[in-house]
C-alpha cells in the first residue's frame, strides 16, 4: 500500500461520505441524540462543496480513508460574530498516533488561507488545546456546547500561503 497522504474534498470521493458520516455519528451524535446517522449523512451532503463553505477535506492513504474535517460558517449559534469554523477533526482509531491529524489541519489550515479568510475558529474539549495548540491557535474561553465542556479557540491567517 502507498504510504503517501493525500488530501482531497469529499465532494471529489463522494463514495466517501457514508464513512465519514459513521465516523462522526460514533463520535459525536451516538451518545448525545442530536442526530441520526441518516440525518448526519443528509447534513453532510451540504457539504460536498469545492468553492464554498461548507466543505468536507479527506485524508487518504492509498484507497484508504483515514481522516477528514470540515471547514464551515457559524458552529455555534450562541456567538455569530465568528464566521469561519474548522470542526468534524477525526482520524480513524487505527491511524492515530501518526501525525496525521497534525497534516490534515495543516492542511484545512492552507484551504482556508486560499479561501481568504482571515481567522479561523474551533472548539475542543481538550481544555488545553492540545493539538491545536501546536498548530498556533489560541484560546479565547471556555463554555458549553451541545453537552459538552469545551474551549474555543482562534487562529489568525496570514494570506501569505
Amino acid at each position: 500500500m502507498n504510504k503517501e497522504l493525500v488530501f482531497y474534498y469529499l465532494a471529489d470521493k463522494p463514495e466517501y461520505l457514508p464513512t465519514v458520516a459513521r465516523w462522526y455519528y460514533s463520535q459525536w451524535c451516538e451518545q448525545s441524540g442530536r442526530y441520526t446517522l441518516d440525518q448526519l449523512t443528509e447534513k453532510l451532503k451540504n457539504s460536498l462543496n469545492k468553492n464554498a463553505l461548507p466543505k468536507v477535506l479527506i485524508a487518504m492513504i492509498g484507497n484508504q480513508l483515514v481522516a477528514a474535517a470540515e471547514l464551515k460558517i457559524r458552529e455555534m449559534d450562541d456567538y455569530p460574530q465568528y464566521e469561519h469554523w474548522v470542526g468534524g477533526v477525526y482520524v480513524d482509531a487505527q491511524m492515530r498516533g501518526m501525525q496525521i491529524g497534525k497534516r490534515l489541519m495543516s492542511y484545512v489550515v492552507s484551504q482556508a488561507k486560499l479561501a481568504q479568510i482571515k481567522t479561523l475558529y474551533l472548539q475542543t474539549e481538550q481544555l488545553d488545546g492540545g493539538l491545536y495548540s501546536q498548530l498556533g491557535f489560541e484560546p479565547m474561553f471556555e463554555t458549553h456546547s451541545k453537552g459538552y465542556h469545551v474551549v474555543v479557540m482562534k487562529k489568525s491567517l496570514s494570506l501569505s500561503v
